[in-house]
Protein backbone atom coordinates (compact mmCIF):
# COMPACT_ATOMS: atom_id res chain seq x y z
CA UNK A 1 0.00 0.00 0.00
CA UNK A 2 2.78 2.49 0.97
CA UNK A 3 4.36 1.91 -2.40
CA UNK A 4 0.95 2.20 -4.28
CA UNK A 5 0.53 5.40 -2.97
CA UNK A 6 4.30 6.62 -3.05
CA UNK A 7 3.96 5.58 -7.02
CA UNK A 8 0.38 7.15 -7.41
CA UNK A 9 -1.70 4.67 -7.75
CA UNK A 10 -3.41 5.31 -4.60
CA UNK A 11 -4.74 8.32 -2.74
CA UNK A 12 -3.61 8.43 0.82
CA UNK A 13 -6.48 8.45 3.32
CA UNK A 14 -4.42 10.74 6.04
CA UNK A 15 -0.99 12.13 6.32
CA UNK A 16 1.75 14.39 4.33
CA UNK A 17 3.31 12.35 1.34
CA UNK A 18 6.13 14.09 -0.32
CA UNK A 19 8.05 12.77 -3.65
CA UNK A 20 10.84 14.51 -4.80
CA UNK A 21 9.79 17.42 -2.72
CA UNK A 22 5.79 17.60 -4.20
CA UNK A 23 3.13 16.70 -2.32
CA UNK A 24 0.89 14.01 -2.50
CA UNK A 25 -1.80 13.67 -4.22
CA UNK A 26 -1.94 18.14 -4.72
CA UNK A 27 1.08 17.70 -6.83
CA UNK A 28 0.59 14.24 -8.50
CA UNK A 29 1.62 14.93 -11.98
CA UNK A 30 4.97 16.69 -10.61
CA UNK A 31 5.52 13.44 -8.36
CA UNK A 32 5.03 11.19 -10.77
CA UNK A 33 7.51 12.21 -13.05
CA UNK A 34 10.02 12.06 -10.87
CA UNK A 35 9.44 8.27 -10.30
CA UNK A 36 9.68 5.17 -12.42
CA UNK A 37 8.03 1.65 -11.38
CA UNK A 38 8.58 -2.00 -12.01
CA UNK A 39 5.69 -3.65 -10.33
CA UNK A 40 6.12 -7.32 -9.75
CA UNK A 41 4.09 -7.94 -13.00
CA UNK A 42 5.52 -5.95 -15.45
CA UNK A 43 2.85 -4.08 -17.38
CA UNK A 44 3.93 -5.39 -20.65
CA UNK A 45 1.73 -5.31 -24.14
CA UNK A 46 2.90 -8.46 -25.33
CA UNK A 47 1.37 -7.74 -28.72
CA UNK A 48 4.03 -5.08 -28.69
CA UNK A 49 7.74 -5.01 -29.86
CA UNK A 50 10.25 -3.66 -27.47
CA UNK A 51 10.68 -0.71 -29.28
CA UNK A 52 6.75 0.02 -30.06
CA UNK A 53 6.50 -0.55 -26.35
CA UNK A 54 9.24 1.72 -24.76
CA UNK A 55 8.21 4.18 -27.50
CA UNK A 56 4.54 4.36 -26.82
CA UNK A 57 5.62 4.31 -22.79
CA UNK A 58 7.99 7.22 -23.66
CA UNK A 59 5.30 9.10 -25.03
CA UNK A 60 2.59 8.57 -21.70
CA UNK A 61 5.81 9.71 -19.70
CA UNK A 62 5.98 12.99 -22.00
CA UNK A 63 9.55 12.65 -23.55
CA UNK A 64 9.10 15.36 -26.28
CA UNK A 65 8.26 13.85 -29.72
CA UNK A 66 11.45 14.06 -31.98
CA UNK A 67 13.78 13.00 -28.95
CA UNK A 68 11.98 9.33 -28.33
CA UNK A 69 13.85 7.72 -30.80
CA UNK A 70 16.99 8.08 -29.30
CA UNK A 71 15.93 7.88 -25.88
CA UNK A 72 14.86 4.79 -26.34
CA UNK A 73 17.63 3.35 -28.06
CA UNK A 74 19.30 4.95 -24.72
CA UNK A 75 16.97 2.85 -22.79
CA UNK A 76 17.63 -0.22 -24.67
CA UNK A 77 21.02 -0.28 -24.61
CA UNK A 78 21.19 0.02 -20.69
CA UNK A 79 18.94 -2.18 -20.22
CA UNK A 80 20.41 -4.76 -22.97
CA UNK A 81 17.43 -4.72 -24.82
CA UNK A 82 18.41 -3.18 -28.41
CA UNK A 83 19.27 -7.20 -30.12
CA UNK A 84 15.91 -7.76 -28.84
CA UNK A 85 13.85 -4.41 -30.40
CA UNK A 86 12.11 -5.91 -32.83
CA UNK A 87 11.17 -8.74 -30.50
CA UNK A 88 7.37 -9.39 -29.75
CA UNK A 89 7.09 -8.94 -25.97
CA UNK A 90 4.92 -11.73 -25.73
CA UNK A 91 8.09 -13.92 -27.45
CA UNK A 92 10.09 -12.94 -24.29
CA UNK A 93 11.64 -15.22 -21.61
CA UNK A 94 11.15 -14.13 -18.24
CA UNK A 95 14.44 -12.34 -17.95
CA UNK A 96 14.28 -10.44 -20.86
CA UNK A 97 10.77 -9.33 -19.66
CA UNK A 98 11.83 -8.05 -16.69
CA UNK A 99 14.28 -6.11 -18.29
CA UNK A 100 11.69 -4.64 -20.41
CA UNK A 101 10.00 -3.74 -17.63
CA UNK A 102 13.16 -1.82 -16.06
CA UNK A 103 13.15 -0.32 -19.36
CA UNK A 104 10.22 1.17 -19.08
CA UNK A 105 10.16 2.21 -15.80
CA UNK A 106 13.53 4.08 -16.94
CA UNK A 107 11.26 6.04 -19.63
CA UNK A 108 11.46 9.31 -18.84
CA UNK A 109 14.41 9.78 -17.01
CA UNK A 110 13.57 9.06 -13.31
CA UNK A 111 14.97 10.42 -10.25
CA UNK A 112 13.75 7.45 -8.03
CA UNK A 113 13.01 3.48 -9.47
CA UNK A 114 10.60 1.57 -7.37
CA UNK A 115 10.64 -1.90 -8.17
CA UNK A 116 8.26 -4.32 -6.57
CA UNK A 117 9.90 -8.03 -6.06
CA UNK A 118 11.86 -7.24 -9.13
CA UNK A 119 13.67 -11.00 -9.00
CA UNK A 120 10.16 -12.68 -8.18
CA UNK A 121 10.95 -15.81 -10.45
CA UNK A 122 13.78 -15.69 -11.81
CA UNK A 123 16.45 -18.07 -12.14
CA UNK A 124 19.91 -17.81 -10.21
CA UNK A 125 21.68 -16.31 -13.36
CA UNK A 126 18.64 -13.97 -13.94
CA UNK A 127 18.84 -13.02 -10.77
CA UNK A 128 22.63 -12.38 -10.61
CA UNK A 129 22.06 -10.24 -14.25
CA UNK A 130 18.96 -8.49 -13.01
CA UNK A 131 21.34 -7.50 -9.73
CA UNK A 132 24.11 -6.46 -12.02
CA UNK A 133 22.21 -4.55 -14.16
CA UNK A 134 20.81 -2.70 -10.99
CA UNK A 135 24.08 -1.62 -9.48
CA UNK A 136 25.47 -0.22 -13.00
CA UNK A 137 22.45 2.25 -13.00
CA UNK A 138 23.00 3.01 -9.56
CA UNK A 139 26.46 3.68 -10.28
CA UNK A 140 25.83 5.46 -13.44
CA UNK A 141 23.15 7.29 -12.98
CA UNK A 142 23.56 8.10 -8.62
CA UNK A 143 19.35 6.95 -8.57
CA UNK A 144 17.63 6.52 -5.71
CA UNK A 145 16.59 2.56 -6.08
CA UNK A 146 13.86 1.66 -3.76
CA UNK A 147 13.45 -2.49 -4.33
CA UNK A 148 10.70 -4.28 -2.28
CA UNK A 149 11.81 -7.93 -0.98
CA UNK A 150 11.01 -10.75 1.38
CA UNK A 151 14.14 -12.78 0.20
CA UNK A 152 16.49 -11.69 3.19
CA UNK A 153 20.03 -12.87 1.05
CA UNK A 154 18.78 -10.27 -1.84
CA UNK A 155 18.72 -7.57 0.63
CA UNK A 156 21.46 -8.51 2.64
CA UNK A 157 23.70 -8.54 -0.42
CA UNK A 158 22.14 -5.85 -2.33
CA UNK A 159 20.77 -2.95 -0.16
CA UNK A 160 22.47 -0.01 1.60
CA UNK A 161 19.87 0.44 3.83
CA UNK A 162 16.96 -1.28 5.47
CA UNK A 163 13.32 -0.19 5.80
CA UNK A 164 11.30 -3.21 7.75
CA UNK A 165 7.80 -2.68 7.80
CA UNK A 166 5.55 -4.02 9.95
CA UNK A 167 1.18 -3.66 9.51
CA UNK A 168 1.76 -0.71 7.66
CA UNK A 169 4.36 1.38 9.84
CA UNK A 170 8.10 1.40 9.91
CA UNK A 171 9.78 -1.14 12.63
CA UNK A 172 13.40 -0.49 12.47
CA UNK A 173 15.78 1.20 9.67
CA UNK A 174 19.42 0.38 9.48
CA UNK A 175 22.17 -0.78 7.15
CA UNK A 176 21.76 -4.89 6.23
CA UNK A 177 24.71 -5.50 9.29
CA UNK A 178 22.87 -3.55 11.84
CA UNK A 179 19.58 -4.98 11.57
CA UNK A 180 20.85 -8.77 11.10
CA UNK A 181 23.39 -8.82 13.80
CA UNK A 182 21.55 -6.99 16.07
CA UNK A 183 17.78 -7.82 16.06
CA UNK A 184 17.61 -11.10 14.15
CA UNK A 185 14.88 -12.64 16.48
CA UNK A 186 12.40 -9.61 16.20
CA UNK A 187 12.63 -10.32 12.42
CA UNK A 188 12.11 -13.41 12.99
CA UNK A 189 9.17 -12.45 14.85
CA UNK A 190 7.70 -10.62 12.01
CA UNK A 191 8.17 -14.10 9.55
CA UNK A 192 11.45 -12.87 8.06
CA UNK A 193 14.34 -15.37 8.16
CA UNK A 194 17.95 -14.43 7.94
CA UNK A 195 20.18 -13.95 5.68
CA UNK A 196 22.19 -17.23 4.44
CA UNK A 197 25.65 -16.15 6.98
CA UNK A 198 22.92 -14.83 9.70
CA UNK A 199 21.12 -18.34 9.45
CA UNK A 200 24.52 -19.67 9.45
CA UNK A 201 25.86 -18.02 12.83
CA UNK A 202 22.58 -19.01 14.47
CA UNK A 203 22.91 -22.50 13.99
CA UNK A 204 26.36 -22.98 14.77
CA UNK A 205 25.43 -20.84 18.27
CA UNK A 206 22.72 -23.21 19.17
CA UNK A 207 25.49 -25.68 18.35
CA UNK A 208 27.78 -24.30 21.44
CA UNK A 209 30.09 -22.48 18.35
CA UNK A 210 30.56 -19.27 19.47
CA UNK A 211 31.61 -16.27 16.69
CA UNK A 212 32.74 -13.04 17.86
CA UNK A 213 33.24 -11.00 14.73
CA UNK A 214 29.78 -10.11 13.31
CA UNK A 215 28.79 -10.31 9.73
CA UNK A 216 26.51 -10.41 7.36
CA UNK A 217 26.24 -10.92 3.42
CA UNK A 218 28.02 -7.83 3.11
CA UNK A 219 31.18 -8.91 3.92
Amino acid sequence: TIMNILTGYLAPTSGEVKVAGFSLPEEAQQAKACVGYLPEQPPLYDEMTVREYLRFVAALKGVAARAIPAHVDEVMELTGLTSMQSRLLGHLSKGFRQRAGMAQALCGDPDVLVLDEPVAGLDPQGKRDFFALLHELHRTFVKTVIFISHDMDDVAEHATKVAVFDRGEIFRVGTPRELFSEIPDELLRLGLDLPATGRLKRDLARAGVKIDTDFTAED
